[in-house]
């Protein structure tokens, strides 16, 4: 089963690096586990991503906006809240900046089960929040 990383658009030095990708995907494969990596441009592409995943193939979400949290705020009705609301796996929102996260940006009914937010380091809060994720499915079985 997947986990699927969701990434909006990053400035450069904040992007998944194949470095980080390649180690993330060595602690998956050593759980059971894959991972896959979409990347989005903007904010209707990125909830498109999140209404189309199916629970038969991804089994957890990690979400990492990026920039896409201001858009969030002067796009309210892009459909994010619902589409946070329909989701039918647990999701961990991912950010290295507390000014870029969509808990501030919108407010879904069903929250986040974390948000992990590593000011100034993406490394550290795609470990973590893959550590929760692991350790959430690893519970599941």
């Amino acid at each position: 089963m997947t986990i699927m990383i969701i990434q909006g658009p990053h400035a450069t030095s904040r992007s998944l690096s194949k470095e980080l990708l390649g180690h993330l995907k060595q602690l998956a494969l050593s759980a059971g586990r894959t991972v896959e990596v979409c990347t989005c441009n903007g904010l209707r592409d990125f909830v498109a991503r999140i209404r189309t995943a199916r629970p038969q193939t991804t089994e957890f979400m990690l979400l990492a906006p990026g920039e896409l949290a201001g858009q969030v705020q002067t796009q309210p009705e892009s459909g994010l809240g619902a589409a946070l609301d329909a989701l039918a796996m647990p999701y961990i929102e991912v950010q290295d900046d507390c000014d870029n996260t969509l808990e501030a940006a919108e407010h879904a009914c069903r929250g986040p089960l974390a948000t992990v937010v590593i000011n100034g380091d993406t490394v550290a809060s795609y470990k973590i929040a893959l550590g929760i994720a692991l350790n959430r499915l690893k519970v599941a079985l």
